[in-house]
């Protein structure tokens, strides 16, 4: 689900039960923006059932729309953990020839695409978004102890889009509660996970780095909210 934290982005954002944000960005700014970014998520704290979704945002440059990429807990399948990977955009005219993916995004204009994978929640996982040729992007999930990489999926954007921005935001959303209604903030699951800074190789990019990690939503002050630093990001914690 997008969010408002779009700060600079022209989309109208939707319901979306968000509980926790942060911001991001790159020490440099290069001219055609950067080709490629690297976002690692590390679940160690999430119960083994749907309902948590920790990712980052980007945007792009000549084009209003922007995307996100993170993961996502499940339960087991076959006495395996398994981690859920999302990659969308949220563009008109966004494409897409990709089995694991699908025209649409949270109901809107854009493209989804998924992917699961057996993977153990004590595990570092890169999503990483690279730019394949002209205005075509690939998103991956790396499995950061065995190497195993999985494509999550790819899109083109139109014609003229530029590289990602070199600054944006993300999120810790719990997403059974998306539907609507007032929320029973005290019912929301005990979730944990850490959010490192971002990395990119394109030449000029620089350093990358992640601050203000906050509350935010319908259920801020309410839901157990905690966050410290660790090496290169922060752990979040929410929930009871």
């Amino acid at each position: 689900m997008k969010h408002s934290l779009f700060a600079v982005a022209t989309l109208v954002p939707q319901f979306g039960f968000a509980l926790v944000g942060n911001k991001w960005s790159f020490s440099g700014s290069p001219r055609d923006g950067l080709k490629d970014i690297t976002f690692p998520f590390n679940m160690h704290g999430a119960a083994h059932e749907s309902g948590f979704y920790v990712a980052q945002q980007f945007s792009f440059l000549n084009i209003s729309g922007g995307g996100y990429c993170g993961i996502q807990n499940r339960p087991n399948q076959g006495g395996k953990s398994i981690v859920h990977a999302v990659f969308s955009m949220f563009h008109q005219g966004t494409t897409t020839n990709d089995a694991n993916c699908h025209i649409g995004a949270d109901g809107g204009v854009g493209v989804s695409c998924a992917v699961e994978v057996v993977g153990n929640y004590n595990t570092t996982y890169n999503l990483v978004v690279k730019n394949v040729k002209g205005t075509t992007w690939t998103g991956t999930i790396v499995d950061t102890d065995s190497g195993n990489q999985t494509r999550v999926g790819t899109y083109t954007l139109p014609s003229g889009a530029g590289g990602i921005k070199s600054s944006q935001s993300g999120f810790v959303e719990y997403f059974p509660w998306n539907g609507g209604g007032a929320p029973n903030c005290a019912e929301l699951p005990k979730f944990k996970a850490d959010m490192y800074q971002p990395q990119s190789k394109t030449c000029g990019a620089g350093t990358g780095s992640m601050k203000n990690i906050h509350q935010y939503g319908k259920c801020k002050g309410k839901v157990n909210f905690s966050s410290k630093g660790v090496p290169s990001g922060f752990e979040i914690e929410v929930g009871f």
